[in-house]
Order: C-alpha cells, then structure tokens, then sequence
C-alpha cells in the first residue's frame, strides 16, 4: 500500500475507535494535514484525493460527533473508489452514535501505547529533516508559556513523569533509542532538557527597514518559489521570493526540497534569522520559518536553542518539548516553601520552567533562570549545612594545652609567627580543646606558613595523649614535610624523634611493618605520609588529628578512608590554592576557614613578566645570566610529550633540544607524570643539591619541593594554564635571599596580549587571581577530583556570588526551624534534597 494512504488509515481508524474525539493525533486530526499533505503528493497520490482529504478534515474540529463520523466514512468511500483493492479494508469501523466521546485526557503529548503505535516514525530518516512530513502528528502544537499567575500549587507530582518517551505519539523506539543520546529517557527527562542558549527573533521588521547582519523576524507571502540542483547536482536549492507590501526578499534554502511543496505562492509565512547579503541585495539564507496561522515557537519569538545529537533537529525537538512542558509544568509540585517564594522573590516552578523553555521577554527569562538557578544553590546549601551539623554533632575529646606550652612551641621556632599564623594557632588551638571535631580548611599562599601550623596542631594532639597523621599528594611533599617536624616537634612540640616516622610507598617493607606496629601500639605519635597511610594494614591506637595537605588533589573517598581510621577525628586540610570565596562559601562551606593572608617576613617579591613566543631567545638569555651568577631555574611546559592534535610544546622533546642546542655547557633535569615515583622523586632531590641548573617539568612541579637557589619560573605555553596553577608555579621561586622572578611564554603573540595572563604582572594576590579563573574557567581548576557528592548544576554559576549568599541566607533561616526538614509542608523539600545529594553523609570538602 502507499505509505501516505496507510498512515492516512491509522489515524483514521484510531480517530474512529475513540469515538471520533479527535484525539488520535495529539492536537488534533488537523494537525497532521500539512506533513501528510507533501509526504502522500510526494508519494504519488492522485491530486484530487490529496485536495478531498485536506479540504474534508480542516474543519473536522468544528463539526459534531455524528457529522464527524459521516466525514470519515465519506472518506472511506471516495478512497475505495479510488483504489478498487482496499474494498475489503474498513477505512473507519466507526462505535455507535450514542456511545459518548472519550474524556480528554491530562497526560501530555503521551497517548496509551495503543495511539502511539500508530504513529511511530517509519525510520530515522524522519527524526533528521526539520519540518519532514509526518512531523506534525508527533507532537502538540502547544500555546506558548503564559506569565500569568500560576495555578494554585498541585499536591503531587502529575502522572507520567517517569514514562517513557514512547509515550509520545510520533516517536518510536528508535526514535527514543536516538534521543536517549541526549540523556532523554522520560517525559521528566525533557521537562528539564533546558536551552543551552536563546536566539532572540522577537523584533518583528518590515522588509524595508533591513540592515545587513541583524537577526529579525519578518511576515510576508510567497510571490514566488522555485527548486533547482546546486552545482554538481547532488543537493537541491529551494529559492522563494518572499514581500509584504514595503518590499521583497529573497530567501534560499539548502537540501531541503519538501519547503517547496509546503510553500506555494500566496501563503502568508513567518521567516526568522539572519540577514546576509549576495551580490549587493539582502538575503535570507536557510531561515526558521513557520505559517502565519500557527502559533510561532520557531519564530517571532525568544526562541530556545537546546543540545541536539545527530538525527534530532532543533524544531522537532523544541514541538515535542513544547508539548510536554506545557502539559506537565503547570502540574509540577513545588518544593520550595511558600515562605522561601515570598522572602527570596521567586518564580512559582511550574511557571519558570515554561519561561526557561519558551519565554515571553528577557525578563521573564532573567527571572526563571534565577529561580532554576536558586533551587540548585539552595539545596547545596541545605546539604553543607546538614553535613556540617552531622560533623560538629559529634562529641569529641579535648585536647587543650595551657599558655606555657604555646609558648615553649613559639620560642623553639627560628623566626617569630606572622599575625595571620597566631590567629590561626588561636584556632586550632581552640578547636582543639572543644568537644566538638575540628573541620577546619587552612588557606594560604605557597610559603605562607601552613607546615609550622600543622606541627603546632599535631604537638597540641600528642601532648594531650593522642596521634596525629599528616597526608601529603606526592613523596617529595611528604618528605618536606617531615623534615620540618622533624625540625620543629622535638624541639618544642614534646615529640621524641622516634616518635616522629615517614611513611611512603617507596619505604621498605621491614620498615613499614616496624612503623605499623609503632602506630598500633601507639608508640609513633606523628606519622607523616601519602596514600600509604591510607592502606588497610595502618591501624592507629588513637588517632585524634588528620591533616591533609594540598587536599583537593584527594579524592572524597580517600579523606574519608584516612578520616574512618579514628573516631571523632580532628580534621585540618590545607591549600595553597587561593580559593574565591564563593567556592568557599558552596563546596567547602562545611569547613571552617582560616586565611593565612600574610607572608613571613624574608620572602622575595617575584617580578613577572609576559613575552610573546619571538621574545624566547632573550628568556634564554636571561635564564643563562641567572645561571652563571650562580643560581638555579625552573622551565615548565604543558605537555609530557608532543601531540598532534595539540600544538604545543612538550617537556620530553624541548628538554632535548635545551640540552642539545640551547644550555650545552649545563645539566639538565628532567620531570614529568609519567616517570616512575623513583626517578622523579630523585630528579627533585638532585636538583634541590644542585645536580642540576636547569629543571624542565611538566605541571607536577606544582606541588614539589622547597628550593631556596632557584630564583627564575620560565613557563612555556602559559595561556594553557589557569591563573591560579600559575601562582602556584610563581610561588617555588622567591623562596631564597634572591630577587626572583618568573617569565610567561604564549604560544601566539594574541596570547601574550590576552588580558587574563597580563594579570599575573599586575598582582600578586593570588584570591583576586583565582576570582578571575572562576570567572573565566570555572571551578575545576580548584576542585581537581570531583569533590561533591550532589548533583551537577544545570543553571547555577558558582562565579555568582550574590546567588550563593542569598542562597545561604534562606537555607541558615530554614535550618534554624527545621533543620530536618520533618515539618509537613517541607516534605516535597526533603525528597528533592535526597534526590538532588546521591548519598546522606557524603563529604564535599
């Protein structure tokens, strides 16, 4: 049978098992006239039959029940005559008059499996051509989003939420397995598929008043329309002439020949896009387009952009979106208190899903975005602030030590406490002495004096009986590390040297059972380490403090293995990232936080200065002065090796060509990722004792050791890195009686004048450069691991600062009453906090 007439029957049947409600196509039966229209004159269809369908079932909607099904079997019967063949084939086995219409029904676009069977594309050919015949029947033509006042708020989440997209009339599991690519499974799914970005063809225009380059939305008729092959014949062209009475507009569309039969002369059309220019007249070229008499979603309008995968066109998906938000978002319960609304001016849910899909101005948008925006921030706020109380909840033993200890510790140091490390001890110290456990982040620069904070922290700790664990990322930190308490806690901290043990990967297994017995038996009070420490065979006697430096390089399974191995541990992370103080607000809200905003005295200024990559030769230059006045230098690259796909240069390589051609008469070290921990822990060691004038690395000199000769920071590719890896680079130079510098190479000449790296000349404040790399890059260049356990945002910006304080502010006033959430009218909040934090007691931080 031909396909046309064979859809034409099941629709036509379905219509006639419903009782003729004109309800088989979602919208309506007239719904479906235009697609079928092209696709049964493609198909062959005589003419005739095709006009006595179209013109019989426009004004199907207005007729009665009894009238309609006479239409339908007047249909039958003009087909059959027709087509001899289908005579034994019911066009519309119509029920009883009497029998009454079917109810309408309140699922949206998603008939019962029975109406959607019939409708399913025929192949995935249908789901890739915009505005391809069959299209129409898949989805409602919706209404667009009213700003109306919201419907009073609904009790329950409306049915169907969790049904699958098959639901829907038009699409077919292949259909469904297509947009499952998009990770769309559910009508939920789609209900919060949200833009990706807007186009804004609300500014109607006559056709006179057009400028070159202006996005605008035009209405006209069809004066004339044409199809013609491209040059070489393999696609065609579809040019119209389009006019309203101030002019006229030529208008072009590639590879899409079924326009043509849609587009006949004297139709009246909305064309939305660009306006370009061809040969000194304006132009449209392959514009959205819809008829004047439809409801515009694709034109006219704030249209919304939405993530697409090959075989989903962006109009299909917006009729199908456009269908299910309009149906579902009114009936979308609300968790957010009515009181929150009202206190924080907020968007009903329901309403702002409608605007953040289809809004009716920028305002209305700005306004459901901000809605959207404040759920997400507000439940990551609920959820900090559940995970702190559950923390701080937990009795802990104090640990306090008596003002003559403090002062035999201060007095074993060789250089006095900066203000900003005694305000620091002042907190750990009272910390400490609470029965409460410590959950404290430390912050501060590279030098700032973190490591002489945690050795007063872990004396207080084994003064008062317990042990204390120090975690660091790499074996060379943790050597450092241990060098300074070993330094420090015999003198002042009331720790024996062989109280005091190392603990990496590379210690000999003799050694490490030795260092696990003494942690059994409590015999070692302070244990310095990586990862190692985190292995099932380390058993603590009483473990009472973990400090975990550079903690963002851990991951939260790791922190919390560490932190399971003592009961109500003590916790104290440290960082020289300089976190911006909205992230510190979201992700590590759950920690205290102290700043170490002040350097010790002695540490060097670092001058910086950008070079364009034609500067190279005199950075050489300058690196070999520093050399040969007996000092020491850094060269940093952004690869380990070259790539093809990525052009720039690599450590491996240039550390070569260095050797080879640049410092002959020099050594050369080298460091990167992917050298066993041994070799690159003794390159570090060989060029902190000087075997070595010239270290060329990868980023893990990041975090590394302490080399007070090395006075330049040569970095190649620097725009490649974020501001604050930067700093951290800055920061390993400086850190000697020399003047110091650090030297940034772009890889183009556009780079070296890119305002972000100018920055690093500018500033050495490492907070306003980490604001500026939130801003620009986003978060992940200071959580590293992925640190949270809730959802991904969708809508909220943790670069917006004034969203998360006011986030904050609802969520401490909401916690202060119900911090359970157990109150009846907070119950649908409590289901969307579980939902959107996976796990209860999850750590962030």
């Amino acid at each position: 049978m031909n396909p046309a007439l064979d859809k034409l029957f099941k629709y036509l049947r379905l219509e006639a098992d419903r009782g003729f409600d004109n309800r088989a196509v979602v919208g309506g039966l007239e719904r479906m006239l235009e697609p079928w229209e092209a696709e049964a004159r493609a198909a062959g269809l005589p003419p005739a039959l095709v006009e006595a369908v179209v013109t019989r079932l426009r004004d199907y909607p207005r007729l009665s029940q009894p009238s309609r099904e006479e239409t339908l079997r007047g249909l039958g019967n003009r087909i059959r005559a027709e087509f001899p063949e289908l005579v034994g084939r019911p066009l519309a086995a119509a029920l009883p008059p009497e029998t009454p219409a079917a109810p309408p029904t309140p699922a949206p676009a998603a008939p019962t499996p029975d109406e959607g069977a019939g409708a399913e594309f025929e192949d995935e050919d249908d789901l890739e051509d915009e505005l391809a015949p069959g299209e129409a029947e898949a989805v409602e033509e919706a209404e667009a989003p009213s700003a109306a006042a919201a419907a009073p708020r609904p009790s329950g989440p409306p049915p169907g939420l969790d049904a699958p997209l098959t639901a829907i009339q038009g699409i077919g599991p292949k259909s469904a397995q297509t947009l499952e690519k998009l990770g769309l499974r559910t009508l939920e799914d789609l209900l919060w598929h949200l833009p990706r970005r807007y186009d804004d063809y609300s500014q109607l225009k006559t056709i006179n008043r057009l400028w070159y380059g202006e996005e605008v939305t035009i209405i006209g008729a069809v004066d004339e329309i044409h199809l013609r092959p491209t040059r070489g014949g393999q696609r065609m062209l579809v040019e119209a002439v389009i006019s309203d009475g101030t002019g006229a507009l030529r208008v072009t569309w590639f590879n899409q020949p079924w326009i043509a039969e849609r587009l006949r002369p004297g139709r009246a059309i909305v064309l939305s896009g660009r306006i370009d220019q061809y040969l000194g007249r304006l132009t449209m070229n392959s514009p959205e387009w819809e008829p004047l008499e439809r409801q515009q979603l694709h034109t006219n309008r704030i249209v919304p952009v939405y993530p697409l995968t090959a075989g989903v066109t962006a109009k299909w998906l917006r009729r199908v979106i456009s269908s299910v938000v309009a149906r579902l978002a009114p009936r979308l319960p609300d968790p957010m208190p009515d009181s929150i609304l009202r206190s924080a001016d907020l968007l009903p849910l329901g309403l702002a899903l409608q605007q953040a899909h289809f809004p009716d101005s920028q305002e209305r948008l700005a306004q459901a975005q901000h809605r959207l925006a404040f759920d997400e921030m507000f439940l990551l706020q609920l959820g900090v602030l559940r995970q702190k109380r559950e923390w701080t909840g937990i009795a802990s033993p104090q640990m306090p030590v008596d003002e003559a200890w403090i002062e035999r510790f201060r007095s074993s140091l060789p250089y006095r406490l900066t203000a900003a490390q005694e305000i620091a001890l002042a907190d750990l110290r009272a910390d400490l002495a609470s029965d409460r456990p410590m959950n404290r982040l430390l912050q501060g620069d590279v030098g700032s004096g973190k490591t002489v904070l945690a050795a007063a922290a872990a004396g207080i700790v084994a003064a008062n009986g317990f042990q204390a664990a120090l975690m660091a990322p790499t074996s060379i930190l943790a050597e450092q590390h241990f060098t300074t308490l070993r330094d420090l806690l015999p003198r002042g901290g009331d720790v024996r040297e062989s109280e005091l043990r190392l603990l990496l990967g590379s210690t000999p297994e003799t050694e490490k059972q030795e260092i696990r017995q003494g942690l059994e038996s409590g015999a070692i009070r302070v244990i310095v380490g990586t990862h190692a420490l985190l292995e099932d065979p380390v058993t603590f006697a009483r473990l009472g403090l973990a400090v975990i430096d550079e903690q963002h390089r851990f991951g939260v399974e790791q922190r919390a293995a560490l932190r399971a191995k003592g009961a109500a541990l003590n916790l104290l992370v440290m960082t020289a990232t300089p976190i911006p103080r909205s992230l510190a607000l979201t992700v590590y809200g759950d920690l205290d936080l102290t700043l170490l905003d002040e350097m010790p005295p002695g540490r060097q200024p670092i001058e910086t200065r950008v070079l364009a990559p034609r500067e190279r030769s005199r950075a050489y230059q300058f690196v070999l002065s520093q050399i040969e006045a007996g000092r020491q230098a850094y060269i940093i690259y952004p690869l380990v090796e070259e790539s093809e796909k990525i052009e720039a240069k690599a450590a491996v390589e240039e550390h070569r060509k260095l050797q080879e051609q640049v410092f002959p008469k020099h050594r050369l070290g080298l460091l990167h990722g992917r050298m066993r921990p041994d070799d690159k822990e003794q390159t570090m060691l060989g060029f902190r004792r000087g075997d070595y004038h010239i270290l060329v690395s990868t980023s893990v000199v990041e975090v590394g050791v302490d080399v007070p000769n090395a006075t330049v920071m040569l970095i190649e590719g620097a725009n490649r890195f974020g501001l604050a890896q930067l700093h951290q680079f800055r920061g390993r130079v400086g850190r000697g009686e020399h003047h110091s510098y650090c030297l940034l190479v772009a890889d183009g000449e556009d780079e070296a004048e890119n305002e972000r790296l100018r920055a690093m000349e500018t500033t050495s404040d490492g907070f306003r450069l980490a604001e500026m790399d939130l801003e620009q890059r986003g978060p992940g260049d200071f959580l590293g691991t992925r640190q949270s356990g809730f959802a991904e945002l969708r809508m909220a910006r943790l670069t917006d600062v004034h969203l998360i304080e006011k986030a904050r502010r609802e969520a401490l006033h909401l916690f202060e009453t119900d911090p359970d959430l157990t109150q009846p009218e907070h119950a649908p909040l409590a289901r969307a906090l579980e939902r959107f934090w996976p796990t209860t007691k999850g750590e962030i931080s």
